[in-house]
C-alpha cells in the first residue's frame, strides 16, 4: 500500500515529526510505500483547494494519515472536508489530539480511522490488514465507526524504542527543514515524562495506558530511553549527509531524568561532534555533577519549566511542586557551569490572579535566566487544567476552536480589567522583567511599564502596535550604553538577556 502522511505545521513553529519518522521505516521495511507532506509556510506557500486536490490526486496514495497537535485541529478539519470532496481514498488522523479527543474526532464523520497513542506498531497491523481486505474491528490502538456504533480499542502496550527501526529521513525535505530552523536539527532520545503537570498530555497519557493495561506505573514502562549508540549514530548520519547544521535540539521531555545517560551520552558526543546541543531538563533532575557532563560536552543551553511563579499556583493548579528557592538555585548552577538557561512561562492560568503573574515577573527577574519564552495558556482537551477552566467558566470555546497556536492569544475570558493586563503583560514581557530586576535599567522600564499599566484599552491598542519595534531602538540605546537587559529576540515571543545575544553574535 501506498500511505500519504499530512503534517499540518500552520501559524508556528517550524517542527520535526519525530513519530511519523519512526512509521515511516517501521512501514517501508513492511514494504508499503510512504509520502510525506508538511504543510507549512515557512517550508512552501499553503496550498488552496484546488493544490491540495491535485496534490492527493498525483501522490496514488491508498490511504491518507494526517498527524494532528490540537492548535492545528481547527486546519485540519479544512483540509479533511477538502479530501473528502475531491477524493474517496480512506482518512485516518493520528498524533496527541487523536489520543485525547478520539470521539470528538469521529463524531465529526471526516475520518474513518483514529489511532490512539504511539502507534508504531499499530499502524503496521492496520495497513497490513487492510491491504489484504481483513477485519480491522479489533486492531489495538484504533478507534472508527461501523454504521451508527462507536468503536475504540484500548491500547496496546507502549513500544520498545531500542528496537524501532532507524528513522526514515528520506520522506523529508529534511535540508529544507534544516534551513528553515536556522540551522537548529531537533532529535529524541527517549520518551515519556515521570511527571503529572495538570496543563501537559503527559498525565492523560498515563492514565489512558494505565486503564487499559490495568498494570502498575512501572509495568507501564512509559520513560525509556533509546541506546546511547544509536542516538550518537543518527548524529553521525545527520553531518555527513546534510549541511549547516549548528544546533542539536534534544526534545526530550525530560533529557535530564537519568544522571548516569547524561554521563554516558555526554562522554560518547564529545568523541564525535562540537556541535552545541540544547536540553530539556527539570530543577528536581538537574545538579553540579550533570551540568559538568553537560558543559564538558558542549551543551549550550537547558531549558527548564517554571511555568508559574507563584508556588501557589504550581501547587494547587499546575501540580508542580518545588519552592522558588529551588529554582533559583538551579539557575545559579547552570550560570555556574556556563551553561545558558532557557525558562519557559505560562500566564492566564485558570484562577489565576494579577497578583500571580506579579510573582512569575518578579521570580524570572531575581531568578535571572539566560532566557525566558512565555506563552498563554491553553486548555488541552482531556488535561485536568482543562476541566479546571471549564469548571470555572473560564473558556471561551469559539476562540479556543480557532486558535492556531498559544503564543498570540488566551481562549479563556477573565473579564475586562484581567483580560487587559494579559494582554499587556503577554505583549512586552521582557519589560515587565526589566523592571522588576536588579539591573540598572529597572527604573527606566518600571516607568515604561507604569505608563501602559494606565492606559485604558482604546489606548492600549493604539499603541501596542509599535511596542516591538520600540523595544529594537530601546536595546540599541541600551547595547551602546554597555547596559545590560532582556530584549525581544528570535521571535516575539522570546526575551533574551542581552549579553548572551551580543557574544552570540
Amino acid at each position: 500500500m501506498k500511505i500519504f502522511f499530512i503534517y499540518p505545521n500552520v501559524q508556528s513553529q517550524v517542527g520535526f515529526n519525530y513519530g511519523v519518522s519512526h512509521m515511516a521505516s517501521v512501514l517501508k521495511n513492511a514494504g508499503h510505500e510512504v509520502v510525506f507532506w508538511q504543510i507549512c509556510e515557512e517550508i512552501e506557500p499553503l496550498p488552496d483547494k484546488e493544490v491540495f486536490a491535485a496534490r492527493l490526486r498525483e501522490s496514488g496514495a491508498d490511504l491518507i494519515a494526517f498527524s494532528v497537535v490540537t492548535n492545528q485541529w481547527s486546519y485540519t478539519k479544512k483540509l479533511a472536508l477538502w479530501a473528502r470532496e475531491t477524493s474517496s481514498i480512506p482518512l485516518a488522523i493520528g498524533g496527541i489530539h487523536a489520543t485525547a479527543a478520539t470521539e470528538q474526532i469521529l463524531k465529526t464523520g471526516l475520518f474513518d480511522y483514529v489511532f490512539r497513542g504511539e502507534c508504531d506498531e499499530a499502524v503496521l497491523e492496520f495497513v497490513n490488514k487492510l491491504s489484504k481486505g481483513l477485519d480491522l474491528d479489533n486492531i489495538k490502538n484504533l478507534g472508527m465507526m461501523r454504521g451508527d456504533e462507536m468503536i475504540i480499542n484500548p491500547v496496546r502496550p507502549f513500544p520498545v524504542i531500542r528496537e524501532l527501526p532507524f528513522k526514515d529521513y528520506d520522506i523529508f525535505d529534511f535540508q529544507r527543514i534544516i534551513d528553515a530552523k536556522n540551522g537548529w536539527v531537533g532529535l529524541i532520545a527517549s520518551r515519556g515524562c515521570p511527571f503529572s503537570c495538570t496543563y501537559c498530555f503527559n498525565h492523560q497519557i498515563k492514565n489512558q495506558y494505565l486503564y487499559d493495561l490495568k498494570c502498575s506505573f512501572r509495568e507501564l514502562n512509559y520513560i525509556r530511553h533509546f541506546d546511547v549508540d544509536q542516538v550518537i549514530y543518527e548524529i553521525e548520519f545527520l553531518l555527513k549527509n546534510y549541511k549547516n547544521i549548528r544546533m542539536f535540539l534534544f526534545d526530550d521531555d525530560l533529557f535530564t531524568f537519568s544522571k548516569a545517560y547524561v554521563r554516558e551520552f555526554c562522554k560518547a558526543y564529545k568523541k564525535i561532534s562540537n556541535i552545541p546541543f540544547v536540553v530539556n531538563g527539570h530543577f528536581h533532575y538537574f545538579d553540579e555533577e550533570r551540568a559538568e557532563y553537560l558543559a564538558d560536552a558542549n551543551c549550550r543551553i537547558i531549558k527548564f519549566g517554571i511555568e508559574s511563579g507563584s508556588e501557589y499556583i504550581r501547587k494547587k493548579i499546575l501540580n508542580r511542586h518545588m519552592k522558588n528557592e529551588l529554582i533559583i538555585d538551579k539557575i545559579r548552577i547552570a550560570k555556574q557551569f556556563n551553561l545558558h538557561s532557557s525558562v519557559f512561562i505560562i500566564i492566564g492560568f485558570p484562577y489565576e490572579k494579577k497578583e500571580d503573574v506579579l510573582d512569575t515577573i518578579r521570580l524570572t527577574a531575581k531568578a535571572m535566566p539566560g532566557r525566558f519564552r512565555w506563552t498563554k495558556f491553553f486548555p488541552y482537551p482531556g488535561t485536568k487544567a482543562a476541566e479546571m477552566s471549564l469548571e470555572g467558566g473560564y473558556v471561551d470555546l469559539e476562540k479556543m476552536g480557532g486558535l492556531m497556536n498559544f503564543t498570540d492569544e488566551s481562549c479563556l475570558d477573565f473579564g475586562h480589567e484581567h483580560n487587559l493586563f494579559l494582554e499587556k503583560a503577554g505583549l512586552v514581557f521582557p519589560w515587565f522583567v526589566n523592571a522588576y530586576s536588579d539591573m540598572p535599567v529597572a527604573d527606566f522600564y518600571a516607568k515604561k511599564i507604569d505608563e501602559i499599566l494606565a492606559m485604558d484599552k482604546d489606548e492600549w491598542h493604539i499603541k501596542s502596535k509599535g511596542l516591538i519595534e520600540e523595544d529594537r531602538r530601546i536595546s540599541a540605546d541600551f547595547i551602546a550604553k554597555g547596559e545590560s537587559h532582556y530584549a525581544f529576540k528570535y521571535n516575539t515571543f522570546t526575551g533574551v538577556i542581552s549579553d548572551y545575544f551580543l557574544n552570540e553574535e
